[in-house]
Protein backbone atom coordinates (compact mmCIF):
# COMPACT_ATOMS: atom_id res chain seq x y z
CA UNK A 1 0.00 0.00 0.00
CA UNK A 2 3.00 2.27 -0.18
CA UNK A 3 3.50 5.27 2.08
CA UNK A 4 1.69 8.56 2.69
CA UNK A 5 2.90 11.90 3.98
CA UNK A 6 0.40 14.27 5.54
CA UNK A 7 -0.20 17.37 7.65
CA UNK A 8 2.99 19.04 6.43
CA UNK A 9 3.93 22.37 8.02
CA UNK A 10 7.14 24.37 7.73
CA UNK A 11 8.82 22.19 10.39
CA UNK A 12 6.77 18.97 10.75
CA UNK A 13 5.24 16.11 8.75
CA UNK A 14 3.58 12.74 9.34
CA UNK A 15 4.78 9.64 7.48
CA UNK A 16 2.26 6.77 7.23
CA UNK A 17 3.07 3.15 6.50
CA UNK A 18 1.35 -0.22 6.84
CA UNK A 19 3.02 -3.62 7.05
CA UNK A 20 1.47 -6.31 4.86
CA UNK A 21 1.92 -10.04 4.44
CA UNK A 22 2.84 -9.72 0.78
CA UNK A 23 4.83 -7.22 -1.27
CA UNK A 24 1.96 -6.66 -3.72
CA UNK A 25 -1.85 -6.56 -3.64
CA UNK A 26 -3.88 -9.70 -4.40
CA UNK A 27 -4.11 -8.87 -8.08
CA UNK A 28 -5.59 -12.25 -9.04
CA UNK A 29 -8.21 -12.49 -6.31
CA UNK A 30 -11.97 -12.80 -6.60
CA UNK A 31 -13.51 -9.74 -8.26
CA UNK A 32 -16.86 -8.44 -7.00
CA UNK A 33 -17.60 -5.97 -9.76
CA UNK A 34 -19.54 -2.75 -10.10
CA UNK A 35 -21.81 -0.76 -7.87
CA UNK A 36 -24.47 -1.80 -5.38
CA UNK A 37 -27.82 -1.77 -7.18
CA UNK A 38 -30.11 0.88 -5.74
CA UNK A 39 -33.01 -1.57 -5.48
CA UNK A 40 -30.91 -4.32 -3.88
CA UNK A 41 -29.25 -2.58 -0.96
CA UNK A 42 -29.21 -5.68 1.18
CA UNK A 43 -26.70 -6.08 3.98
CA UNK A 44 -24.95 -9.08 2.43
CA UNK A 45 -21.41 -10.16 3.24
CA UNK A 46 -19.32 -11.80 0.50
CA UNK A 47 -18.70 -15.49 1.01
CA UNK A 48 -15.16 -16.53 1.90
CA UNK A 49 -12.38 -14.55 3.58
CA UNK A 50 -11.75 -10.95 2.56
CA UNK A 51 -8.11 -11.83 1.89
CA UNK A 52 -9.19 -13.78 -1.21
CA UNK A 53 -10.72 -10.70 -2.86
CA UNK A 54 -9.02 -8.78 -5.67
CA UNK A 55 -6.96 -5.92 -4.26
CA UNK A 56 -6.82 -7.27 -0.70
CA UNK A 57 -3.66 -6.46 1.29
CA UNK A 58 -3.77 -8.44 4.54
CA UNK A 59 -1.65 -6.89 7.25
CA UNK A 60 1.34 -8.34 9.07
CA UNK A 61 2.81 -7.62 12.53
CA UNK A 62 6.30 -6.28 12.97
CA UNK A 63 8.40 -3.18 13.62
CA UNK A 64 9.04 -0.34 11.23
CA UNK A 65 11.13 2.84 11.28
CA UNK A 66 11.73 5.83 9.00
CA UNK A 67 15.07 7.19 7.78
CA UNK A 68 14.82 10.77 6.44
CA UNK A 69 17.00 13.66 5.33
CA UNK A 70 17.52 16.27 2.63
CA UNK A 71 19.74 14.12 0.39
CA UNK A 72 18.40 11.47 -1.94
CA UNK A 73 21.21 9.07 -1.01
CA UNK A 74 20.29 9.34 2.71
CA UNK A 75 23.85 10.36 3.59
CA UNK A 76 22.54 13.02 6.00
CA UNK A 77 19.57 10.97 7.23
CA UNK A 78 18.38 10.53 10.78
CA UNK A 79 16.38 7.51 11.92
CA UNK A 80 13.19 7.50 13.96
CA UNK A 81 12.48 5.17 16.81
CA UNK A 82 10.78 1.97 15.70
CA UNK A 83 7.02 1.54 16.02
CA UNK A 84 5.08 -1.69 16.42
CA UNK A 85 2.59 -2.61 13.70
CA UNK A 86 -0.11 -4.88 15.07
CA UNK A 87 -3.72 -5.88 14.49
CA UNK A 88 -5.03 -3.33 17.01
CA UNK A 89 -3.91 -0.49 14.71
CA UNK A 90 -4.55 -2.39 11.45
CA UNK A 91 -0.75 -2.83 11.18
CA UNK A 92 -0.42 0.94 10.53
CA UNK A 93 2.34 3.14 11.93
CA UNK A 94 2.42 6.93 11.76
CA UNK A 95 5.65 8.83 12.42
CA UNK A 96 5.62 12.53 13.29
CA UNK A 97 8.79 14.16 12.00
CA UNK A 98 9.80 17.38 13.74
CA UNK A 99 12.57 19.96 13.48
CA UNK A 100 12.40 20.08 9.68
CA UNK A 101 13.65 23.01 7.60
CA UNK A 102 11.05 25.24 5.90
CA UNK A 103 10.71 25.13 2.12
CA UNK A 104 12.87 22.02 1.81
CA UNK A 105 12.53 18.73 -0.07
CA UNK A 106 12.99 15.73 2.22
CA UNK A 107 13.69 12.17 1.12
CA UNK A 108 12.62 9.26 3.29
CA UNK A 109 12.89 5.48 3.45
CA UNK A 110 10.67 3.17 5.48
CA UNK A 111 12.63 0.26 6.93
CA UNK A 112 11.87 -3.01 8.66
CA UNK A 113 14.72 -3.65 11.12
CA UNK A 114 16.12 -7.19 10.92
CA UNK A 115 17.39 -9.26 13.85
CA UNK A 116 20.60 -8.08 15.48
CA UNK A 117 23.46 -8.25 13.03
CA UNK A 118 21.28 -8.59 9.91
CA UNK A 119 20.56 -5.89 7.32
CA UNK A 120 17.45 -3.75 7.43
CA UNK A 121 14.82 -4.36 4.76
CA UNK A 122 13.89 -1.26 2.76
CA UNK A 123 10.16 -1.10 2.11
CA UNK A 124 9.49 2.20 0.34
CA UNK A 125 11.29 5.37 -0.68
CA UNK A 126 9.58 8.70 -1.15
CA UNK A 127 9.86 12.46 -0.81
CA UNK A 128 7.88 15.53 0.21
CA UNK A 129 8.37 19.29 0.51
CA UNK A 130 7.84 21.33 3.67
CA UNK A 131 5.90 24.59 3.67
CA UNK A 132 7.88 27.83 3.36
CA UNK A 133 8.28 30.03 6.42
CA UNK A 134 5.38 32.38 7.09
CA UNK A 135 7.24 35.46 5.78
CA UNK A 136 8.39 33.84 2.52
CA UNK A 137 6.65 35.05 -0.67
CA UNK A 138 4.41 32.38 -2.15
CA UNK A 139 5.63 30.60 -5.28
CA UNK A 140 3.90 27.24 -5.24
CA UNK A 141 1.22 25.01 -6.70
CA UNK A 142 -1.28 22.68 -5.10
CA UNK A 143 -3.92 20.31 -6.45
CA UNK A 144 -7.34 19.26 -5.17
CA UNK A 145 -9.25 16.05 -6.00
CA UNK A 146 -12.37 14.24 -4.79
CA UNK A 147 -14.90 11.45 -5.40
CA UNK A 148 -13.05 8.39 -6.70
CA UNK A 149 -15.09 5.28 -7.35
CA UNK A 150 -13.24 1.99 -7.68
CA UNK A 151 -15.25 0.51 -10.59
CA UNK A 152 -15.16 3.97 -12.24
CA UNK A 153 -11.41 4.51 -12.03
CA UNK A 154 -10.93 4.57 -15.82
CA UNK A 155 -7.70 2.54 -15.85
CA UNK A 156 -6.75 -0.77 -14.19
CA UNK A 157 -3.78 0.87 -12.44
CA UNK A 158 -5.79 3.76 -11.01
CA UNK A 159 -7.39 7.05 -11.99
CA UNK A 160 -5.65 9.04 -14.77
CA UNK A 161 -5.72 12.18 -12.61
CA UNK A 162 -2.81 10.83 -10.53
CA UNK A 163 -0.12 10.86 -13.24
CA UNK A 164 -1.67 14.12 -14.50
CA UNK A 165 -1.30 15.74 -11.06
CA UNK A 166 2.17 14.29 -10.64
CA UNK A 167 3.28 15.92 -13.89
CA UNK A 168 2.48 19.33 -12.34
CA UNK A 169 4.79 18.63 -9.35
CA UNK A 170 2.49 20.21 -6.74
CA UNK A 171 3.89 21.18 -3.35
CA UNK A 172 0.86 19.52 -1.79
CA UNK A 173 -2.49 17.94 -2.71
CA UNK A 174 -5.85 17.96 -0.93
CA UNK A 175 -7.96 14.79 -0.94
CA UNK A 176 -11.41 16.13 -0.13
CA UNK A 177 -13.50 13.11 0.76
CA UNK A 178 -15.42 10.20 -0.80
CA UNK A 179 -12.04 8.55 -1.32
CA UNK A 180 -13.75 5.16 -1.12
CA UNK A 181 -17.45 4.29 -1.39
CA UNK A 182 -18.48 1.94 1.41
CA UNK A 183 -22.14 1.88 0.40
CA UNK A 184 -22.01 2.15 -3.40
CA UNK A 185 -19.05 0.06 -4.58
CA UNK A 186 -19.30 -3.72 -4.29
CA UNK A 187 -18.83 -5.36 -1.88
CA UNK A 188 -20.81 -3.13 0.45
CA UNK A 189 -18.80 -2.43 3.62
CA UNK A 190 -21.16 -3.92 6.19
CA UNK A 191 -18.31 -4.85 8.57
CA UNK A 192 -15.17 -3.02 9.74
CA UNK A 193 -13.01 -5.60 7.89
CA UNK A 194 -14.81 -4.89 4.62
CA UNK A 195 -14.42 -1.16 5.22
CA UNK A 196 -10.66 -1.60 5.57
CA UNK A 197 -10.68 -3.74 2.44
CA UNK A 198 -12.05 -0.77 0.48
CA UNK A 199 -8.98 1.25 1.53
CA UNK A 200 -6.61 -1.63 0.73
CA UNK A 201 -8.08 -2.15 -2.73
CA UNK A 202 -8.11 1.54 -3.69
CA UNK A 203 -4.84 2.75 -2.25
CA UNK A 204 -2.75 -0.23 -3.37
CA UNK A 205 -3.38 0.71 -7.01
CA UNK A 206 0.03 1.44 -8.60
CA UNK A 207 -0.78 5.00 -9.69
CA UNK A 208 -2.03 5.94 -6.23
CA UNK A 209 0.97 4.35 -4.51
CA UNK A 210 3.38 6.22 -6.80
CA UNK A 211 1.68 9.57 -6.27
CA UNK A 212 1.18 9.35 -2.51
CA UNK A 213 4.74 8.32 -1.72
CA UNK A 214 6.13 11.38 -3.52
CA UNK A 215 3.73 14.16 -2.55
CA UNK A 216 2.44 15.55 0.71
CA UNK A 217 -1.31 15.39 1.21
CA UNK A 218 -4.11 16.69 3.42
CA UNK A 219 -7.05 14.32 3.90
CA UNK A 220 -10.72 15.16 4.48
CA UNK A 221 -13.57 12.71 4.87
CA UNK A 222 -17.17 12.88 3.71
CA UNK A 223 -20.16 10.56 3.92
CA UNK A 224 -19.23 7.59 1.71
CA UNK A 225 -15.77 7.12 3.24
CA UNK A 226 -17.16 7.36 6.79
CA UNK A 227 -20.31 5.25 6.48
CA UNK A 228 -22.99 5.86 3.84
CA UNK A 229 -24.75 8.52 1.79
CA UNK A 230 -25.66 11.67 3.78
CA UNK A 231 -24.58 9.93 7.00
CA UNK A 232 -23.89 11.51 10.37
CA UNK A 233 -23.31 10.60 14.03
CA UNK A 234 -25.29 7.61 15.25
CA UNK A 235 -25.68 5.94 11.87
CA UNK A 236 -24.94 2.32 11.08
CA UNK A 237 -24.73 0.00 8.07
CA UNK A 238 -24.85 -3.63 9.10
CA UNK A 239 -22.08 -4.15 11.68
CA UNK A 240 -20.26 -0.95 10.62
CA UNK A 241 -21.15 2.09 12.74
CA UNK A 242 -20.48 5.76 12.10
CA UNK A 243 -18.11 5.81 15.09
CA UNK A 244 -16.11 2.90 13.68
CA UNK A 245 -16.01 4.68 10.32
CA UNK A 246 -14.54 7.75 12.02
CA UNK A 247 -11.87 5.62 13.65
CA UNK A 248 -10.96 3.79 10.43
CA UNK A 249 -10.58 7.08 8.53
CA UNK A 250 -8.22 8.37 11.22
CA UNK A 251 -6.12 5.24 10.80
CA UNK A 252 -6.03 5.44 7.02
CA UNK A 253 -5.27 9.16 6.75
CA UNK A 254 -1.85 10.53 7.77
CA UNK A 255 -3.34 12.84 10.40
CA UNK A 256 -2.31 14.06 13.82
CA UNK A 257 -4.44 13.66 16.92
CA UNK A 258 -6.76 16.56 17.63
CA UNK A 259 -9.72 18.15 15.84
CA UNK A 260 -10.50 17.00 12.31
CA UNK A 261 -10.83 20.66 11.31
CA UNK A 262 -7.51 22.48 10.96
CA UNK A 263 -5.60 25.20 9.10
CA UNK A 264 -2.14 25.41 7.53
CA UNK A 265 0.00 28.35 6.44
CA UNK A 266 2.09 28.09 3.25
CA UNK A 267 4.33 31.15 3.30
CA UNK A 268 3.36 34.79 3.25
CA UNK A 269 0.61 34.50 0.68
CA UNK A 270 -1.48 31.39 1.40
CA UNK A 271 -3.45 29.94 4.26
CA UNK A 272 -5.74 26.94 3.78
CA UNK A 273 -8.59 25.79 6.02
CA UNK A 274 -9.97 22.24 6.12
CA UNK A 275 -13.39 21.76 7.69
CA UNK A 276 -15.25 18.65 8.83
CA UNK A 277 -18.86 18.29 7.72
CA UNK A 278 -19.67 14.93 9.31
CA UNK A 279 -18.59 14.73 12.95
CA UNK A 280 -20.63 17.61 14.40
CA UNK A 281 -23.73 17.81 12.21
CA UNK A 282 -27.39 17.85 13.13
CA UNK A 283 -29.74 15.33 11.59
CA UNK A 284 -30.39 16.21 7.96
CA UNK A 285 -34.18 16.04 8.21
CA UNK A 286 -34.89 18.10 11.34
CA UNK A 287 -36.41 21.55 10.72
CA UNK A 288 -33.95 24.23 9.66
CA UNK A 289 -33.16 27.11 12.00
CA UNK A 290 -30.40 28.80 14.04
CA UNK A 291 -29.65 25.65 16.04
CA UNK A 292 -29.32 23.33 13.05
CA UNK A 293 -25.68 22.90 12.05
CA UNK A 294 -23.18 21.06 9.90
CA UNK A 295 -20.03 22.44 11.48
CA UNK A 296 -21.08 22.68 15.14
CA UNK A 297 -20.59 25.70 17.39
CA UNK A 298 -16.95 24.99 18.30
CA UNK A 299 -15.75 24.45 14.73
CA UNK A 300 -17.65 27.49 13.50
CA UNK A 301 -16.16 29.73 16.21
CA UNK A 302 -12.67 28.40 15.41
CA UNK A 303 -13.15 29.07 11.70
CA UNK A 304 -14.28 32.67 12.18
CA UNK A 305 -11.54 33.43 14.69
CA UNK A 306 -8.67 31.98 12.65
CA UNK A 307 -9.84 33.54 9.38
CA UNK A 308 -9.96 36.98 11.03
CA UNK A 309 -6.53 36.48 12.60
CA UNK A 310 -4.86 35.38 9.36
CA UNK A 311 -2.50 37.79 7.60
CA UNK A 312 -2.20 35.63 4.46
CA UNK A 313 -2.68 37.34 1.10
CA UNK A 314 -5.05 34.60 -0.06
CA UNK A 315 -7.38 32.61 2.18
CA UNK A 316 -8.81 29.35 0.85
CA UNK A 317 -11.37 27.01 2.40
CA UNK A 318 -11.14 23.43 1.13
CA UNK A 319 -14.50 21.93 2.08
CA UNK A 320 -15.77 18.38 1.55
CA UNK A 321 -19.15 19.84 0.50
CA UNK A 322 -20.43 23.05 -1.15
CA UNK A 323 -21.20 26.40 0.45
CA UNK A 324 -22.45 28.01 -2.76
CA UNK A 325 -23.57 25.37 -5.26
CA UNK A 326 -26.16 25.37 -6.68
CA UNK A 327 -26.88 21.75 -5.88
CA UNK A 328 -29.55 19.29 -6.94
CA UNK A 329 -32.99 19.83 -5.39
CA UNK A 330 -33.06 16.32 -3.92
CA UNK A 331 -29.88 16.80 -1.84
CA UNK A 332 -30.13 17.65 1.85
CA UNK A 333 -26.73 17.48 3.52
CA UNK A 334 -24.71 20.60 2.66
CA UNK A 335 -24.73 24.38 3.03
CA UNK A 336 -26.08 25.00 -0.47
CA UNK A 337 -29.22 22.97 0.31
CA UNK A 338 -32.51 24.25 1.75
CA UNK A 339 -32.14 21.86 4.71
CA UNK A 340 -29.17 23.88 6.02
CA UNK A 341 -30.08 27.26 4.53
CA UNK A 342 -29.81 29.15 7.82
CA UNK A 343 -26.21 28.19 8.62
CA UNK A 344 -25.22 28.44 4.96
CA UNK A 345 -26.45 32.02 4.78
CA UNK A 346 -24.84 32.83 8.14
CA UNK A 347 -21.44 31.71 6.85
CA UNK A 348 -21.75 33.42 3.48
CA UNK A 349 -22.86 36.69 5.11
CA UNK A 350 -19.99 36.51 7.61
CA UNK A 351 -17.43 35.94 4.85
CA UNK A 352 -18.81 38.88 2.84
CA UNK A 353 -18.50 41.14 5.88
CA UNK A 354 -15.03 40.01 6.95
CA UNK A 355 -13.07 38.74 3.90
CA UNK A 356 -14.90 40.08 0.85
CA UNK A 357 -12.04 40.12 -1.67
CA UNK A 358 -9.36 37.52 -0.84
CA UNK A 359 -11.29 34.43 0.25
CA UNK A 360 -12.74 31.61 -1.85
CA UNK A 361 -13.96 28.03 -1.47
CA UNK A 362 -12.82 24.83 -3.18
CA UNK A 363 -15.31 22.01 -2.64
CA UNK A 364 -15.51 18.30 -3.25
CA UNK A 365 -18.59 16.04 -3.18
CA UNK A 366 -20.24 17.17 -6.45
CA UNK A 367 -19.54 15.01 -9.49
CA UNK A 368 -19.32 17.92 -11.91
CA UNK A 369 -16.93 20.83 -12.23
CA UNK A 370 -18.07 24.40 -11.76
CA UNK A 371 -17.00 27.94 -10.90
CA UNK A 372 -19.84 29.69 -9.10
CA UNK A 373 -20.32 33.12 -7.55
CA UNK A 374 -23.10 33.50 -5.00
CA UNK A 375 -25.43 36.20 -6.38
CA UNK A 376 -26.11 37.85 -3.01
CA UNK A 377 -22.79 37.66 -1.17
CA UNK A 378 -20.27 37.30 -4.00
CA UNK A 379 -18.69 34.22 -2.37
CA UNK A 380 -16.66 32.42 -5.04
CA UNK A 381 -16.58 28.59 -5.14
CA UNK A 382 -14.79 26.07 -7.35
CA UNK A 383 -16.06 22.50 -7.51
CA UNK A 384 -13.30 19.99 -8.26
CA UNK A 385 -15.46 17.40 -10.01
CA UNK A 386 -15.24 13.61 -9.86
CA UNK A 387 -11.88 11.86 -10.20
CA UNK A 388 -12.85 10.19 -13.49
CA UNK A 389 -15.16 10.80 -16.43
CA UNK A 390 -16.90 7.52 -15.64
CA UNK A 391 -17.82 8.84 -12.18
CA UNK A 392 -19.07 12.24 -13.38
CA UNK A 393 -22.77 13.15 -13.51
CA UNK A 394 -25.67 14.39 -11.43
CA UNK A 395 -25.84 18.04 -12.44
CA UNK A 396 -29.18 19.43 -13.56
CA UNK A 397 -27.48 21.89 -15.88
CA UNK A 398 -25.94 25.34 -15.94
CA UNK A 399 -27.51 28.07 -13.80
CA UNK A 400 -26.65 31.53 -15.19
CA UNK A 401 -27.37 33.17 -11.83
CA UNK A 402 -24.39 31.34 -10.31
CA UNK A 403 -22.18 29.69 -12.89
CA UNK A 404 -19.14 31.22 -14.53
CA UNK A 405 -18.18 27.72 -15.68
CA UNK A 406 -20.02 24.38 -15.68
CA UNK A 407 -18.82 21.01 -16.99
CA UNK A 408 -20.15 17.50 -16.32
CA UNK A 409 -16.89 15.60 -16.69
CA UNK A 410 -14.15 14.37 -14.37
CA UNK A 411 -10.87 16.01 -13.48
CA UNK A 412 -9.15 17.96 -10.72
CA UNK A 413 -8.19 21.50 -9.74
CA UNK A 414 -4.77 23.14 -9.64
CA UNK A 415 -3.98 26.43 -7.89
CA UNK A 416 -0.75 28.33 -8.59
CA UNK A 417 0.67 31.28 -6.62
CA UNK A 418 3.41 33.55 -7.94
CA UNK A 419 5.04 36.47 -6.18
CA UNK A 420 5.45 39.46 -8.50
CA UNK A 421 7.19 42.36 -6.75
CA UNK A 422 4.70 43.94 -4.38
CA UNK A 423 1.89 41.72 -5.68
CA UNK A 424 0.80 38.12 -5.40
CA UNK A 425 -0.91 36.47 -8.36
CA UNK A 426 -3.18 33.45 -8.05
CA UNK A 427 -4.34 31.19 -10.86
CA UNK A 428 -7.10 28.58 -10.44
CA UNK A 429 -7.37 25.99 -13.21
CA UNK A 430 -9.99 23.32 -13.73
CA UNK A 431 -8.32 20.43 -15.53
CA UNK A 432 -9.66 17.32 -17.20
CA UNK A 433 -8.60 13.81 -16.16
CA UNK A 434 -5.45 14.02 -18.31
CA UNK A 435 -4.45 17.43 -16.96
CA UNK A 436 -5.64 19.62 -19.85
CA UNK A 437 -6.86 23.05 -18.68
CA UNK A 438 -10.57 23.52 -19.37
CA UNK A 439 -11.25 26.72 -17.35
CA UNK A 440 -9.19 29.39 -15.60
CA UNK A 441 -9.71 32.21 -13.13
CA UNK A 442 -6.94 34.50 -11.94
CA UNK A 443 -6.51 37.53 -9.71
CA UNK A 444 -3.76 39.64 -8.16
CA UNK A 445 -3.45 41.42 -4.86
CA UNK A 446 -0.99 43.80 -3.22
CA UNK A 447 0.92 42.33 -0.30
Amino acid sequence: MGTRVGEVTDTTAIVWTRLTQHATRNQDGVVIPGRVKQDERRLVKPTGPVEQLEGACPGAPGRVQVRYGTRADSSDAVVTDGLVAEAANDFISQFKLTGLRPGTVYHYVTEIPGPAGTPKETAYRGKFETAPAAATPGNLRFCVMTCQGYPDRGHPDGHPIYPAMQALQPQFTCLTGDLVYYDNDEPRAVTPRLARYHWERMFSLPRLVEFNRNHSTYWLKDDHDTLSNDSGPGGEMGELTFAEGQRIFRQQAPMADGPSYRTFRWGRDLQVWFTDGRDFRSKNKIPDGPNKTIWGAEQKAWFKRTVKESTATWKVLVSPTPLVGPDRANKSDNHSNANFAHEGQELRDWLKANVPDNFFVICGDRHWQYHSVHPETGLREFSVGAASDEHAGGSKGEDPRFHKFHRVRGGFLSVTLKADGAKSRILVEHRDVLGKVVHTWDAERAV
